[in-house]
This record gives structure tokens, sequence and C-alpha cells, in this order.
């Protein structure tokens, strides 16, 4: 349980919803145990019911934290502090006993993997924060499902928070209310304390009617206790706390213990003209196209692709020796900049209804609007941007926040896959690895080998996404896309991918790298990207099926001659798109060896050191 307390708090909250003594023994006593520490006025058991969900709505508009975008059916939207806007990387933390449970230590300089913070470290930072935090306010007590009800591979969630905008959003983004409690019965959970940081009254007057506590923020998770502990952000996957701080550091750690993965991935099922059917996973940073690739319509006749997730993977060999797989969550949490009828219709199909919006502008006829959204203004329409001003595109700044997202439920989505709840998972053969590459990386290789494939998962490089506080476009090492979410020491992770080899019939799949992002000299892209990207999806299909269309490279295979089917697609410089340049790969192979041998120094596992020496080797071949 929590850390030291100090003594004489009481447990007074009046419960408006729900009854204590009805939920399980365990669910009770943190939930009491937690009230007695954060002292709030008032304590709510979530049910998830569509009337509960209508109540707080228009609570919250009442209060002003949303307002209604009456163009669309149950729309809303949430305009934040611009203190509060993103991932706030530099204040998430893992504790454990030892740094090394949490980050390799690195050869020089801090990690880069995670941070760590030591238990005493964190018990100061914990009762400096949270007693009497919610005072005044609600404690809402949230039981959510990450994964199907009843699924063996899904797990449950308790989130204790004072913010009535996070139940809305955890209704969307997991399976939340009073049936995961019956399913739960005595079993484990993972404990969830999530608070603004906003005791009543006030301090000082909020922004935005959006309550939060910049400069005491602080995301800590406490693996070896399953818990996981947010103060200060009301935003994002800082306060939903099943988003990142479950389904992938919290899990990773389950996942090493039990024998599965817990990854940053999508997953999409691609059928071709003849009716067979393959589930891949993808893995890119944020911000590349993950949301676009899950939902794609594709330019080739007679192919259909199916999302099944759009961001998080949860998988494990069955006793067959397939890799199954299922989206663990219940909505969409997707970047709205660029999401538009041309790069993503399925996904405004999906937006238009039941959806919450954060820090995307309004329209004054009650619609939303954003950057790169592609549909033009009715005459007389005007555009209030997310700093709640009148806005023009003359003002030189954009309407909404480049990290503005809508929050989104998975089923309204137009090519859900039929079996996106399986309880059993769906069989994945093939693993994408992805990035922003402006120069260099070519279009598409496929790995020599799965000991090959981790290695190009360690080796990822993306330019910066809004998507966290990093600035510019710098190229960013972000191994498997994981960087900022592991959940303990990321060469323990190489390992126990590697281990999967090991499985006894394991069938493992293929795994490519691509790359949507190459440029010309003149700054072009090489490739035209969105529906097109079926085409590449189409060769590994038909790799995957085992068919003699590829060539070697010193970095893995690339398409044979004519194999890439560019019918219909106009000029594209092929030969420029999957160039290889040994100037550039002894510089890359340089790059990607440095930061191992100083990020993951001695946890490196000797099969990654192997596989660079053999990149240098054929490098030094071309």
């Amino acid at each position: 349980m929590p850390p030291r307390l100090q003594n004489g708090l009481n447990f007074s909250a009046k419960v408006v919803q729900g009854n204590l003594d009805s939920l399980p023994r365990a669910v009770r006593e943190f939930v009491e145990t937690y009230a007695k520490v954060c002292q709030p006025e008032f304590l709510h058991i979530c049910d998830g019911s569509e009337e509960e969900n209508r109540r707080l709505l228009e609570h919250m508009e009442e209060q002003g934290v949303i307002r209604r975008l009456s163009k669309h059916d149950n729309c809303w939207l949430a305009l934040t502090d611009p203190k509060d806007v993103a991932r706030i990387e530099s204040k998430t933390v893992i504790i454990t006993q030892e740094q090394r449970d949490t980050v390799p230590i690195p050869k020089s300089g801090v990690s880069q993997l995670g941070h760590w913070m030591s238990e005493e470290d964190f018990e100061k930072a914990f009762n400096a924060r949270f007693p009497e935090c919610m005072k005044g306010r609600t404690m809402y007590v949230i039981p959510y499902s990450m994964g199907p009800l009843g699924s063996p591979l899904s797990k449950t969630g308790i989130q204790l928070t004072d913010s009535p905008y996070v139940v809305a959003s955890m209704r969307i983004m997991t399976r939340m209310g009073t049936p995961v409690l019956q399913a739960l019965g005595d079993g484990e959970f993972v404990k969830c304390l999530h608070s603004v940081g906003c005791p009543l009254p006030l301090r000082k007057p909020l922004v935005n009617n959006w309550a939060c506590n910049p400069e005491l923020t602080l995301i800590a998770h406490l693996p070896d206790r399953r818990e996981i502990i947010s103060f200060g952000s009301g935003y994002g996957g800082n306060s939903l706390l099943g988003k990142k701080c479950f389904a992938l550091r919290m899990a990773g750690r389950l996942a090493k213990e039990e024998g599965w993965l817990a990854e940053h991935m999508l997953i999409l099922g691609i059928t071709n003209p003849e009716g067979e059917k393959k589930y891949l996973a993808a893995a890119f940073p944020s911000a590349c196209g993950k949301t676009n690739l899950a939902m794609m319509t594709p330019s080739l006749p007679g192919w259909k692709v199916e999302c099944v997730g759009d961001d998080i993977a949860w998988m494990k060999f069955d006793s067959q020796g397939n890799l199954r797989a299922i989206n663990p969550e219940n909505g969409f949490f997707g970047v709205a900049p660029g999401t538009s009828v041309r790069t993503n219709p399925n996904a405004i199909k999906t937006i238009q209804k039941n959806t919450i919006f954060t820090n995307v502008a309004a329209t004054s006829d009650g619609g939303f609007y954003w950057e790169g959204i592609d549909q033009p203004l009715a005459p007389g329409v005007t555009v209030t941007s997310w700093k709640n001003k009148e806005w023009s595109p003359e003002d030189g700044e954009p309407c909404a926040h480049p990290n503005s997202r809508f929050c989104t439920p998975a089923s309204q989505c137009p090519i859900i896959d039929p079996a996106w709840e399986s309880p059993e998972g769906v069989p994945i053969e093939g693993i994408i690895f992805g990035g922003r590459r402006p120069a260099g990386v070519p279009l598409v290789y496929e790995a020599l080998s799965w000991q090959h494939g981790v290695f190009v998962g360690a080796a990822m490089r993306s330019e910066a996404t809004a998507a966290a506080e990093h600035k510019g476009k710098i190229i960013m090492h972000d191994p498997f896309a994981m960087r900022p979410f592991f959940g303990y020491n990321f060469g323990k992770y190489l390992a126990h991918w590697l281990s999967m080899a090991q499985r006894p019939a394991a069938k493992l799949p293929k795994i490519f790298h691509v790359n949507w992002f190459r440029k010309d000299k003149e700054g072009r892209f090489l490739w035209p990207g969105y529906g097109e990207n079926c085409r590449v999806l189409e060769w590994m299909f038909n790799r995957i099926n085992g068919k003699d269309i590829a060539k070697l490279t010193p970095i893995g295979y690339v398409p044979a001659e004519d194999a890439l089917n560019l019918k219909g697609l106009g000029d594209v410089n092929t030969e420029e798109l999957f160039s290889i340049s040994k100037e550039f790969w002894e510089k890359e192979v340089e790059d990607v060896e440095k930061y191992l041998q100083d990020q993951v120094n001695a946890d490196l596992p000797y099969e990654i050191e192997r596989e660079v020496l053999a990149l240098k080797q054929r490098i030094s071949q071309m």
C-alpha cells in the first residue's frame, strides 16, 4: 500500500454512488486507504452506464470544463491549461529497489531509456503531494478491464481519480464499470491513483477551467506493488492510467514475468483478392502514421484492411505455437492534426459521434477543426483556436495544438475487424518496425532472421514528434517505438524478445522495417504513402507465404526488381527509394552501435552485439 502516512487521517467521504460494502475486499481496502490520504468530500463508484456518463458530461459542461460540439452527436471539446498538453517523459518514473531493475546503467550521462526513482525519494514525493489533495472534490472509483472481459489475455485495473474528464475518457478507452467488478471477484488488479492536484478552495485561478498542477506533476510506477500513482496532470497518458502506464510500462513487466509481450503496436487484418487473410502488428513512434495504417483504405483493387487496434498489442504464443494478439484498449486516442478524409477517411467517420476532443479548434457552427483537416469552411463560419481565441490562417500559429487528440470508441470504426474482441486474440504472422527517416533508409526491407529482426527493432530511429515535450526535428533513437514506455531494463527486454525463439513449436512471425517518409534532394516525399502503403503490405503478405520475390542486401531483403506492384501509381523513383548508400549505413551502424554500447552497456545481450558486428561486416563488403 502507500508509503508511510501521517497519522490521524480519517475516511469521511460521503458515498454518492455505489456501495463500498459490495466491492471485493481488496478493492475496498485500496479505496479506503487512499480516501484517508486524499480526503475527498465525495466518493463515486462508477458503474459505466450511459446514464452516469450523461450526468458526468453535463456536470463538466456546467463547470466549463468541456463544451458541446453541436454539429455532431454527443461530441465534446476540452481545452487544457497550455502547461498540460502532452506526456511528460521527464516526470515519468519507475520505482524499484535497484536502479538497474528499471534502466541499464549507461557508460556516460543519464539513461535515455527511462527514469528511475528510489523508494525513499518516492515516499518523500508522495507525502509532499497526496495528503488532502482531493479536498472538496469527488473521488471516482473506476473499475476497468484492459482487453475483452473474460479473455485469458486481459488484465484488470482500478483507478481512483478526482477528474470527471478522466472518467469519461476511461469509459471510451477501456471496458469500464460494474461488470468488471463482477468478473474480478477476488482476483488480482493493478492499483491506479490519480489526482489533478488542485484541492478546493483553489489557491490560484484555473486556466480554461482545467485543473492541473504542472509544477508538481509526477507519474510513478511501482511494478513490485502493481501500483501506478500520478499527480498534477489531467492530460492523456499522464492521467488515463490504463493507457501507456498500464498497457505498456506495467504490462511490460507483467509480460516479462509471465512469458508474453506488451508492445506499442497497431494490429491490422489484411485480406487479399482471393480471400486469404493475415494479421500484422506494427510499431511506429507517435505521429508516424500508426492510426493511418491501422485504418487504411487500400488503393489496390480487391484488397481489404480491417483494424484490430491502433496503438497497443498484447501478444502471447498459444499451445499450437501461434503468436496471438489482443488490443487491450476499447477506443482510439488519436492525434488530430493531419487526420483528414484524404489521409484517414475511416478515422474521420469514426469520430463523428460519442467523441471527446482535446485541444483542437472549434468552428462557429459547432464543428471541430485542425491543421491538415482538408475541409473548407462554409462561408461565414469562423474558427476559435485551442487557446480559446478567434483564429485565422494569417495568425501565424496553429489553430489546434500539434498534440491535440480525439478519444473515440473503437467499435464505431467502419473497418473494425470482426475478431477485434476475440478472447483468444488474432494470429500474428508479420511484425513491422518503422520510423520517420527523411534520408538513407529504404521503403521496406525484411529481417534476415528473428535475432536480426530484434536488432532491427532495437536500432529504430525517427524524427521527434509533438506527442512528448521534445523540440525540433532531430533524429532520435526509439527502440521498438518503446523508448518512453519501457517498464523495466531495456537490456532485459531485448533478452526477453530473443527468448521467444526458444519457445517450443513457436511459429515466429517475419519481421520487416518500413519508412514511408524518405525524401528526394528537393525535400519531396519519394513515396505517396497512405492507401498506397498497401502495395508494401502486399509484398510482405507474399513473403510470409514464401514467395521468392526478394533480393538480399547488406541490411536485409528488399523487393526484387518489379516485385513491388506499382501499377497505376505513375512515376515513382524506385532506384532512389531503395538505394542503400554505403556511406549512410556506415554512419548509421556506427551511431546505433554507440547508442547501444553507451545506453544498454553491460546489459546488452551478446546476440545483439553479434548482429551489430555482422551488419558492419556486410556493409564493409558493399
